[in-house]
């Protein structure tokens, strides 16, 4: 997606670095080190930077991307800070008198940019907001906001200048300059020599409330607080398409088999980037209507293609990970909802796809996985005769707890017709038939 969003950014690894080489948000640092200093105009880039979207390396020393939102109100500025970005920004602001906030997605690049990006944003009282990475000369620009508010799994991060040789060899230099703006910005004094204590080759990247408590940043906030940015790029029909299929893979088998699935919900999701539609409800709703629609095409599916679902999801619900607790959260709302959640791993994916492909009768692009023979044919009898999976079986699905909906899956499963038991469970709400022309209001509001 374009800067300004977090949407596709989490298929994408997104960790702390503590030493040179590691991965932080997408931007995969090369053995050169962080792509900020002070290098002279007419020498080259040497950051590497990976696009939200699409993960495209960014061609060194390519013009900084910098794009006015919807409605006039925010200025996304993303990539390396090259030379020409602060007065390409200059020209833009001075264009659009309207623009309250800049969005920075920046692996950082030429110091003197960042500085004087930085006195645009104090001079026209900007508020700065970081909602994926904002690296090393980036930090210039973004302290010196009006507000400067991040969002909660944000990275900021800091290391003290440099230059580099003719042969590429990164010499460290005086960070007064540097130390004097964050003091400026109200920054604690303890941070900013931390900060600037860190090598070029290596980055300090508090976690959010540290910033706050540093005065770095003012505030921290969720993706429904400022409109959509993901169409930047490119507000139109095409583009809407690629980033949903991007973000709900498997809608692709759907739309094979049932030409024009996509087409209202790429509709709905352009209008609401042009009304300025929060991010975080654009999300949710494509992911509602790309669950009804998966689940629309399941709800004819043969009995085997069912129980090997209803398998899977179990599985899902069983495996010890850190995501769970979500898996059960999507499983309360039906099989669609699980098989669009983030994060689905290549497995997963290549069964959802397999069983997608087989009820709508094509043949599946994947292999399917081998099955995991830990639960057998039919998981062990006792689950289904534990008196508690029985009361708990009676309890809506949407009240259940993981537990007993793991355990009202495993009882399903057992019994001779698992597709017919297990109904209940993968479409807890009939699926929603979608007309091949939406009109708004049926939309997701």
């Amino acid at each position: 997606m374009a800067a300004g969003s977090r949407w596709a950014v989490r298929d994408v690894a997104c960790v702390s670095i503590g030493l040179a080489g590691a991965l932080m948000a997408g931007i995969l640092f090369s053995g050169q080190g962080p792509a900020s200093s002070r290098r002279p105009p007419d020498s080259p880039g040497n950051g590497v930077s990976t696009r939200i979207d699409s993960q495209i390396v960014t061609p060194e020393g390519a013009p900084t991307r910098i794009l006015l939102g919807p409605e006039g109100r925010d200025v996304r500025l993303s990539g390396e800070l090259t030379e020409g970005a602060a007065e390409r920004l200059a020209g833009l602001l001075d264009a659009h008198r309207s623009v309250e906030r800049i969005h920075l997605t920046s692996e950082g690049g030429l110091v003197d940019e960042g500085a004087a990006i930085g006195a645009l944003i104090a001079e026209r009282g900007l508020v700065t907001y970081v909602p994926d990475y904002c690296v090393s000369a980036c930090t210039l620009a973004f302290v010196r906001g009006h507000e400067r508010l991040v969002r909660a799994d944000a990275r900021l991060g800091f290391h003290a200048p440099y230059e580099t040789d003719p042969a590429g060899v990164e010499i460290a230099v005086d960070s007064a300059p540097e130390r004097a703006a964050y003091l400026a910005a109200g920054i604690e004094a303890d941070f900013v020599d931390a900060a600037l204590r860190v090598r070029p080759d290596d980055l300090m990247i508090p976690d959010p409330d540290a910033l706050v408590k540093a005065g770095v940043a003012t505030g921290i906030v969720e993706a429904d607080r400022f409109p959509d940015s993901t169409l930047d790029d490119g507000a139109d029909p095409e583009r809407a398409r690629a980033v949903i299929l991007h973000n709900v893979p498997l809608l692709d088998a759907v739309e094979t088999g049932a030409p024009g699935t996509i087409a209202p919900i790429a509709a709905w999701y352009l209008d609401g980037y042009h009304r300025g539609r929060p991010e975080g409800e654009a999300v949710d709703g494509v992911r509602r209507m790309a669950a009804h629609a998966i689940a629309r095409s399941l709800a004819d599916a043969d009995p085997a293609a069912l129980a090997e679902l209803g398998r899977m999801i179990l599985q899902a619900m069983q495996r010890s990970s850190p995501h769970r607790t979500r898996v059960c959260a999507a499983a309360k709302e039906g099989a669609g909802a699980v098989l669009t959640r983030p994060r689905l791993n290549r497995t997963q994916r290549a069964a959802g796809r397999t069983i997608l492909s087989r009820a709508l009768g094509l043949r599946a692009a994947e292999a399917p996985p081998a099955r995991d023979t830990s639960l057998g044919v039919n998981p062990p009898k006792r689950l289904a005769e534990d008196a508690g999976a029985a009361t708990e079986s009676r309890l809506p699905i949407r009240a259940r707890g993981c537990s007993a909906l793991r355990k009202a899956f495993a009882a399903a499963l057992a019994q001779p017709e698992a597709a017919q038991a297990l109904r209940p469970l993968l479409f807890p709400t009939p699926p929603v038939r979608l007309r091949p022309a939406l009109e708004a209001s049926a939309l997701p509001q």
